[in-house]
């Protein structure tokens, strides 16, 4: 693992999600030279998919509380989204 994406790995998905939003900001502003905007890019494309894996990780933990006919509570399962 190189050092920026052992970085990008440690970043809690709100410190990785305001980057990637500096990162957006940057590059939309136009005023990045081309080398700098290749390198942004990239970093905002392991960014994104480091986003992604933690909402995915987070989607796993929720859970859905299962209502049997009585309406009483039967227990949980894993929520489906999607």
């Amino acid at each position: 693992m190189t050092d920026a994406a052992a970085k990008i790995a440690d970043l809690s998905f709100e410190d990785a999600l305001a980057r990637l939003e500096t990162i957006v900001s940057r590059l939309e502003s136009g005023q990045a030279p081309l080398e700098e905007s290749i390198t942004l890019y990239e970093e905002g494309a392991r960014l994104k998919a480091h986003c992604e894996d933690r909402l995915k990780a987070a989607q796993l933990r929720v859970e859905k509380i299962v209502v049997g006919p009585d309406g009483s509570a039967k227990g949980v399962e894993p929520a489906e989204f999607g």
